[in-house]
């Protein structure tokens, strides 16, 4: 088996596909009594080790759907591997909807929040911040639930947890009433997009932007929420942007990038230069997610938020010595801190950077490069994202990492859900 990425690859004894609660608590059972390890796989959009396991791998694809809906409240409880996409048309039905989402939506609920995935918005906080209840099967086999009233400590651990606790089961929602977006996507000077970060966050629901590398080139995205429009139908021209051009024909200039390692700066430029200004108004969760054909590998660090000028400028700098073999854009986000655990915008409002290589490059030198400067600036993972972290950079950057592995020993005292790439990232 691999992952999206197709950079981790491994061969489990045997792959699980539960359909229910029970059928899972089974499964941890036997493990136990048979003195065997069990991971979990979501969509495998994860760049790391996190799944992979020689011993028994679970994928919760035949357990997702509505588990029941309190529309008084606007909260959802739904199966842990329900997938995002899904996800947003049930709750569309129902009349509800995520605060905030991300931009890619195979992944699962469960993988999402257990990794700290997140979208962009300033007031916004990251997904598992959505969640206000969660059912797990631990380590013992045993059914456990923690929310935001009750063992409110271990939910604070549960919610970003790289599925260390146990299997998650119920994930519970606070949602919102469905909502409209206004998307605009534009190209612009990057020189101009720096100068006025404060104002577009500031003054846009959601903002993020993408550099396009040896340039000075952004293309930015803004989201505002519509009262009273009529959704958009999708054209030809948005069809031919978002689709054709962000996928096929990118694929066609990352093939020739690599073949033609000298024209990395030729392709960025008409990468800039094709680059098309979009607006649409959309439910929000059509709005949030874009397509992504072509695979790559991907760092993505958190940072302070009063630090990503300077971050950005060091990025810049390796990106524009032109040592690297890469011509891929490079993304930025912003979210509020939150009191998570493990969450990287533990306790600061944060800024996210994303860098990427084509999947059919090396990236560990450009990706090494860029992790000295972020660890330079307290940066922190996205845990489903390619890092070097140790344990003792995970000690030192994570006030709660202690009490996350108390947490973490009382469910899973023999370690059923410990593979070797979790063994030596926490140290156990």
């Amino acid at each position: 088996m691999k992952n999206w990425a197709e950079n981790v690859q491994w061969n489990p004894s045997a792959v699980a596909f539960p359909h229910s609660e029970n059928e899972i608590q089974q499964l941890v059972l036997k493990a136990i009594r048979f003195n065997q390890k069990i991971r979990v796989i979501g969509s495998g959009h994860s760049f790391t080790s996190l799944c992979s396991t020689d011993e028994i791998l679970v994928t919760l694809d035949n357990f997702q759907g509505l588990i029941s809906i309190d529309r008084e409240k606007n909260q959802a409880t739904v199966k842990a591997g329900t997938k995002l996409s899904l996800l947003g048309e049930l709750l569309f039905k129902e009349g509800l909807a995520m605060e905030n989402m991300g931009d890619i939506n195979v992944q699962s609920i469960a993988g999402a929040i257990s990794t700290g995935t997140h979208g962009t918005g300033i007031n916004l906080k990251s997904i598992s911040n959505q969640v206000i209840g969660l059912k797990f099967v631990n380590g013992k086999g045993e059914i456990i639930e923690c929310s935001t009233i009750k063992n409110t400590e271990l939910f604070k651990a549960a919610q970003v947890s790289l599925g260390c606790l146990g299997i998650i089961t119920e994930v519970t929602l606070q949602c919102v009433p469905t909502y409209k977006l206004k998307l605009q996507n534009k190209k612009e000077k990057l020189s101009d997009v720096l100068a006025t970060l404060n104002e577009r966050n500031s003054q846009n629901r959601n903002f993020e932007f993408y550099w396009i590398p040896y340039t000075n080139t952004a293309w930015t995205k803004t989201s505002n929420i519509v009262e009273g429009s009529e959704p958009d139908k999708v054209n030809f021209f948005n069809y031919w942007t978002e689709y054709v051009l962000e996928n096929y024909v990118f694929k066609l200039m990352c093939e020739f990038a690599k073949v033609f390692p000298s024209q990395n700066k030729t392709v960025a430029n008409v990468t800039a230069a094709s680059i098309s200004n979009v607006k649409k108004v959309y439910h929000s969760h059509k709005v949030y997610a874009t397509q992504r054909m072509v695979k790559f590998h991907e760092m993505e660090y958190n940072i302070p938020a009063e630090t990503y000028q300077d971050v950005f400028k060091d990025v810049q700098k390796i990106v524009n010595s032109k040592k690297f073999n890469i011509h891929f854009p490079i993304e930025s986000r912003w979210v509020k801190g939150d009191d998570v655990f493990m969450s990287p915008a533990y306790r600061r409002d944060s800024a996210y950077i994303a860098c990427h290589v084509y999947n059919k490059k090396d990236s560990s030198a450009y990706f090494a490069a860029l992790e000295e400067v972020f660890k330079a600036y307290d940066g922190r993972p996205h845990w489903g994202k390619m890092n070097t972290f140790t344990t003792d950079n995970i000690a030192r950057m994570y006030p709660k990492f202690t009490d996350f592995m108390t947490f973490r020993k009382e469910h899973d005292s023999e370690n059923i859900f410990v593979n070797p790439y979790l063994q030596k990232l926490l140290g156990i």
